[in-house]
């Protein structure tokens, strides 16, 4: 299949990779540099592997300039086993706050309160803070909590956030705003990697790969070592935090195929220029979609407030519902992949991820303004 052929790719996740990167992998497949194997074939103790996950974490570390009192770890079980993992080593048997901003922060806030439905195994945990509309499913979330909506717990063991939901289109970008007491933990799955981020703000970061650092299969922890070796005994070893991190990631087989590709794509970011470049073009093409939205007279209509528009995730409906399928078939029709919005919410939505490229966005646009003037 050649790059003419190929969609332009505006799904969720698992989402468009950068063909470059996918040109190498295919390439390499059967011979990574003369091994006589590829990568899924190697052994992941093997000096060979090694070499490349320690790459990869060196250009990770520059990328996002992760200070040196961090760890980096390539976990498998998704964004979602985090949800879990986080409480299970950070608690220690105390408080922690949630920030519930959309659909993945209040499902990380009721896994949490599951684990801790008997405090005396890992703690307790609060809810700090909601902006959830109650009754509005297409509109559940549609901002962010103004500071006199907060009511934090200044001796919390960490404040967990969400500082981008994938399904509402609501982003933090003001890293500010939040409360600097206490560890902030936040799931950055869906764009870590779009924007330059100060890891030092932040206790713990993590992120499912498969939006703009890989395939599906790895997530990324970063985590600040002061905050490693408080899992209770009782826990499994895997699930800790500490061991993984004494033992390079590497306590059982790590997903080797998935931190190669995503090897790759650090090394394509770093010959677009670094995150502050690929930012640059994030913003362009954010824009570019909610111009045509917001001018569409209606037509189309994107819910969130202006200050926290997500860049990664462009949520919108249509004045017709009726019309939602029409508009499906016929992206689809133009090789538009993706458009459908999440289950819960309906309408549709484009993920505007590293690898979808300025000349996708703008050929989605095209696609919309001609759909509005057939229908409109």
């Amino acid at each position: 299949m050649t790059a003419s052929h190929r969609v332009s790719n505006f799904s969720a996740g698992p989402a468009a990779l950068p063909l470059e990167v996918l040109k190498q992998a295919q390439a390499e497949l059967l011979d990574w540099r003369g091994a006589g194997c590829g990568i899924m074939e190697m052994s992941h103790r093997g000096k060979l592997f090694t070499g490349v996950i320690e790459e990869a974490e060196s250009d990770l570390r520059e990328l996002l300039g992760i200070p040196a009192n961090y760890k980096v770890l390539f976990l498998q079980g998704g964004a979602t086993l985090q949800f879990a993992q986080v409480p299970i080593n950070l608690l220690g048997g105390r408080s922690a706050d949630y920030i519930v901003t959309g659909s993945w922060s209040k499902k990380a806030y009721q896994e949490a309160q599951r684990l801790t439905s008997d405090p005396t195994r890992f703690g307790r945990v609060r809810l700090a803070a909601s902006v959830e509309e109650k009754g509005k499913p297409a509109d559940g979330f549609t901002r962010l909590p103004h500071a006199d909506e907060f009511d934090p717990d200044p001796d919390a063991a960490y404040l967990y956030t969400c500082t981008n939901e994938t399904i509402y289109g609501v982003e933090i970008f003001d890293e500010s705003r939040l409360p600097q007491r206490v560890p902030i933990v936040s799931d950055m799955s869906s764009h870590l990697l779009s924007r330059p981020m100060d890891v030092s703000r932040y206790g713990l970061i993590y992120a499912g790969a498969q939006k703009n650092i890989g395939p599906a299969g790895l997530t990324l922890v970063i985590v600040r070592e002061d905050l490693l070796g408080q899992a209770p005994p009782c826990v499994a070893t895997l699930l800790d935090y500490k061991a993984q991190a004494d033992n390079g990631s590497m306590l059982n087989t790590p997903p080797t195929f998935a931190i190669y590709l995503a090897g790759l794509v650090f090394k394509w970011l770093q010959g677009q220029g670094g995150l502050a470049a690929v930012e640059a073009i994030n913003r362009e093409k954010a824009a570019l979609l909610y111009a045509a939205i917001d001018g569409s007279g209606g037509f189309y209509r994107n819910p969130v407030e202006l200050s926290c528009r997500s860049r990664m995730n462009v949520p919108f409906t249509l004045a017709q519902p009726a019309l939602d399928a029409e508009f499906l078939k016929a992206a689809d029709e133009r090789g538009f992949l993706g458009l459908k919005g999440h289950k819960s919410v309906g309408g549709m939505r484009a993920s505007l991820y590293n690898a979808t490229s300025l000349a996708d966005v703008q050929a989605l646009v095209e696609f919309m303004t001609e759909f509005r003037a057939t229908y409109g």
